[in-house]
């Protein structure tokens, strides 16, 4: 099946009861909404299509969280928050509703610790929550060290989307030492869909039969990630998703 057909399908015949309801998270906190300025989004237009589909789906906010990745998307806060500006503008012309607010999603590195020492990071919610990404090829070193520099300078940080790191699959024990310690774990939506592989899915399944999760979020880089998401709304266990208190409904 080719890609296009990956995206455009409808779920499966035996998943046809009541889709997830996305409205009941009110938020979505990861997301590749803001234009030009990483993989994500990269016009105006595509943006505010973006924008306007999640208000469909029931959103009343999105954070938008791009890269931060000096090796390659070295965004600045300043100039992000220019950007964000722009965005917003276009917004109001454009008489969308739903809210948007700007933070980023921070690749863990020797330049974030630096940034960290120097420079007010992008946050949202009143616990200063910061999002931080692993490399997906090779394991964390000195994570937790990391992880409680973050902390001791006043953030929360989630990590995105936990169930995509390959060097941990078949166990949620490292995201349950993270939680432990303050640390909360984002999972994306669809990879429930399948659409990172079937590994992946086991991953995102086991985290939300064990409930070993506290966001939720598309981390929609374009408008062919929230179609397939539309799509797959009846999947078993994106519907256990409604039966689920996240921290996203309290943003």
């Amino acid at each position: 099946m080719g890609w296009l057909s990956r995206i455009f399908s409808k779920p499966d015949t035996q998943t046809t009861q009541a889709p997830l309801n996305l409205s009941w998270f009110n938020t979505d906190m990861h997301s590749h909404f803001l234009p030009g300025v990483d993989d994500g989004a990269r016009t105006m237009d595509e943006s505010l299509a973006m924008l306007h589909k999640m208000q469909e789906f029931g959103y009343q906010k999105c954070i938008l969280t791009p890269h931060i990745k000096m090796d390659m998307y070295p965004n600045s806060e300043a100039d992000l928050q220019l950007r964000f500006l722009e965005l917003t503008q276009a917004m109001d012309t454009a008489g969308l509703t739903i809210q948007v607010e700007l933070a980023a999603e921070y690749y863990l590195d020797d330049h974030f610790l630096n940034r960290l020492e120097s420079t007010p990071l992008l946050t949202f919610g009143p616990q200063r929550y910061v999002l931080v990404e692993f490399s997906f090829v090779n394991p964390p070193v000195f994570e937790i060290e990391t992880f409680q520099r973050i902390i001791d300078k006043g953030y929360t940080p989630i990590l995105a989307h936990f169930e995509r790191y390959v060097y941990f699959h078949g166990s949620l024990a490292s995201a349950e030492t993270y939680r432990a310690m303050g640390v909360n774990i984002q999972l994306n939506l669809n990879s429930l869909s399948g659409h990172y592989g079937p590994e992946v899915k086991k991953q995102a399944e086991r985290m939300l039969d064990q409930f070993t999760l506290d966001f939720v979020g598309t981390d929609a880089h374009r408008m062919d990630h929230l179609v397939l998401l539309e799509n797959h709304l009846n999947v078993p266990h994106l519907k256990l998703l409604n039966e689920r208190l996240l921290k996203n409904q309290s943003l």
